[in-house]
């Protein structure tokens, strides 16, 4: 027999998660108050990451209804919603949002509204890609560096660079600059990808 849960979620203390209780037995759904799910906890922080949350997943069993009253209430963003009901979905778990009409998002018409969910998580992602990169490009037209600092000086990088150059031992050269081996290995590959491509 399929067991109903209901997962009631605000994202401050002086909000209240009644309403969204009210909703779903108004909704015909009746939930044992011991299926009834409250947390509190910003909308920004993924499902994943939502204690509540990640406990009622782990009490999800196949053939079981999981009732919420709007989609943000399954994750933070669309992308977070989409992974969260296909996860929900390949255990057998049906998910029902209110604000849809009650669509068990599992059905084929909730499979029909998934891809307007996935079309819109691949929209916003293509767009943090790109909001992403132009920050980047942004950031090095101002003179950004990206990456580990580097643990030498521009000092200590040169003369590691000309006892490279005069074949003094990795080992010598490391331990007198107080690095690693692999610090100045790396610093000299860098110096001969520069050579090489002077030589082009």
């Amino acid at each position: 027999m399929s067991r109903i849960f209901a997962y009631c979620r605000v994202s401050t203390s002086d909000q209240t998660t009644t309403n969204q209780a009210q909703e779903i037995a108004s909704a015909g759904f009746a939930v044992d108050p011991k299926r009834v799910v409250l947390e509190t906890i910003s909308g920004s922080v993924a499902a994943s990451e939502r204690p509540k949350f990640s406990k009622l997943m782990d009490r999800l069993e196949h053939g079981d209804v999981l009732i919420v009253t709007k989609l943000d209430r399954l994750g933070r963003n669309a992308m977070d919603v989409r992974a969260t009901i296909e996860r929900l979905a390949s255990e057998g778990v049906r998910v029902h949002c209110l604000a849809l009409g009650g669509t068990d998002l599992t059905s084929p018409a909730g499979k029909m509204t998934m891809q307007v969910i996935a079309a819109v998580a691949e929209f916003e992602r293509d767009l943090l890609i790109e909001r992403t990169n132009a920050g980047i490009s942004r950031a090095k037209a101002q003179g950004a560096t990206f990456g580990r600092p580097s643990v030498l000086t521009p000092q200590q990088q040169q003369e590691a660079a000309l006892r490279v150059s005069q074949g003094h031992p990795i080992a010598h050269i490391a331990r007198d600059l107080n690095t690693s081996r692999q610090t100045i290995l790396r610093l000299r590959d860098k110096q001969q990808a520069a050579s090489a491509d002077v030589g082009l």
